[in-house]
């Protein structure tokens, strides 16, 4: 198969009939083969993360509380991962003990992250997309919507195409979408939505990690709405980002308002 995006290649799971750990199942009975490099963040052909011309706005002002949230979580999606940093690691083993509770992890380049949906044996070239806080988000999902998170990375809703989506690195493509979408590099949020989720997050610190669970269930509830198979996954990137834009654009007081609040169980 051609990179049609440019750049890496990126496993992609077939689900297998030999499934593990009840309804879950292994990379390990799962085929990888080769597809687009528009899962990765570095380098993205993804048309739903890239700056759309209709998306341009006069920039918003901010309260001092809005502007000083922003930079705090500007200054979190500044860290790169960093495979050195001893928290970087131990976030990296908490993940792993989130997911797979009671299996041990024999180091931090193990074929078994694989199971996790990243692309080899090192976690850390698939976080260059999205940094230290696609890690932070991943983990935020596992400890605060654990039901979610194992129905997502076990695959075990709904009829699933023969060819899923990694969930690992597609959990870093949801990080880079939303960094995009909310403008939140910007020194002033050029979009409505942007500066709508300012407000959220000067309510409460943890509204972008908390935003990127509901999105990354708001996404898996279109892929299986859309029957679709991992050559689909731009095009649900892009229906999921139109979905989430129109629920922050209604008129809510919190994050837990949104219709999409609503499929999250914990």
């Amino acid at each position: 198969m051609d990179d049609r995006g440019g750049g890496s290649f990126v496993a992609v799971r077939r689900i297998s009939s030999s499934l593990g750990r009840g309804n879950s199942y292994h990379s390990t009975s799962a085929e990888v083969v080769a597809g687009s490099a528009a899962w990765l963040g570095r380098g993205l052909s993804c048309v739903c993360v890239q700056r759309r011309e209709n998306d341009a706005h006069p920039s918003f002002d901010l309260t001092p509380a809005q502007e000083e949230c922003l930079q705090r979580l500007q200054r979190r999606i500044d860290v790169a991962y960093d495979s050195s940093n001893i928290e970087h690691q131990e976030a990296l083993r908490a993940l792993w003990n989130a997911a797979f509770p009671g299996e041990e992890l024999s180091g931090l380049i193990s074929e078994q992250w694989k199971e996790m949906g990243w692309q080899g044996k090192d976690p850390s070239t698939d976080f260059r997309g999205g940094g230290f806080i696609s890690l932070e988000n991943l983990l935020f999902f596992a400890r605060n919507f654990q039901k979610s998170f194992q129905d997502l990375l076990r695959k075990q809703e709904g009829d699933r195409a023969m060819w899923e989506y990694p969930f690992a690195v597609a959990g870093v493509n949801i990080t880079f979408m939303l960094i995009q979408m909310l403008d939140l590099e910007a020194v002033k949020p050029g979009t409505v939505v942007g500066a709508t989720f300012l407000k959220f997050l000067a309510e409460n610190e943890s509204a972008f990690d908390l935003l990127y669970c509901i999105t990354f269930k708001l996404m898996d509830h279109q892929w299986l709405a859309m029957h679709a198979s991992y050559m689909d996954f731009n095009t649900v990137m892009k229906a999921t980002r139109r979905q989430l834009e129109r629920e922050l654009l209604q008129h809510i007081t919190c994050l837990e308002d949104l219709p999409s609040y609503s499929l999250l169980s914990r």
